[in-house]
């Protein structure tokens, strides 16, 4: 599987104050990892260099060079803004959920499940979408998940009666 080069990590909701701030629903795994980034791209590819960023309610507030002024930060209002791939530091065996979308599932004798449609993220955990023969929903916990291949594009899981 063809990795991005860049990974849609989130949206910028709104402004922040008078002086062009912008705040951003991170997509990542936490808005700490997002403000990690120097760099932010818009779906036009447009850079976004960080000037300062920080977590405040669950959001990265983040001043971005050339943007000044409230009118300036409007402008970016309801933008995706992806990271580059190259500009992560993602811990070993850890992979963005994109990489993944499109994997071959199969169960830990081999045999075909289908494909990962679709990731739901739900407050207890994710939840994989299959869609084979028929439509399996995995949570993506360690007693279904066995092992996940971003590189090779196969996860391996363990059904139960009812999935």
């Amino acid at each position: 599987m063809e990795k991005k080069a860049l990974i849609e990590a989130g949206r910028i909701v709104n402004t922040h104050g008078v002086q062009g701030e912008v705040k951003i629903e991170s997509w990542l795994d936490s808005p700490q990892f997002l403000k990690s980034f120097k760099r932010l791209y818009t779906a036009a590819g447009q850079e976004l260099r960080v000037v300062s960023a920080r977590v405040h309610k669950g959001f990265v507030i983040a001043r971005l060079e050339g943007v000044d002024d409230v009118n300036a930060a409007m402008t970016l209002k309801n933008k995706t803004v992806s990271v580059r791939r190259e500009d992560a530091r993602l811990p070993k065996g850890a992979f963005f959920l994109q990489d993944i979308l499109g994997a071959r599932v199969v169960d830990e004798d081999g045999r075909e499940i289908g494909v990962l449609e679709d990731v739901l993220e739900t407050p207890a955990s994710n939840i994989y979408v299959v869609k084979g023969e028929s439509e399996h929903l995995i949570p993506a916990v360690p007693e279904f998940i066995k092992n996940t291949d971003a590189d090779a594009g196969v996860v391996t899981v363990h059904l139960i009666g009812g999935m």
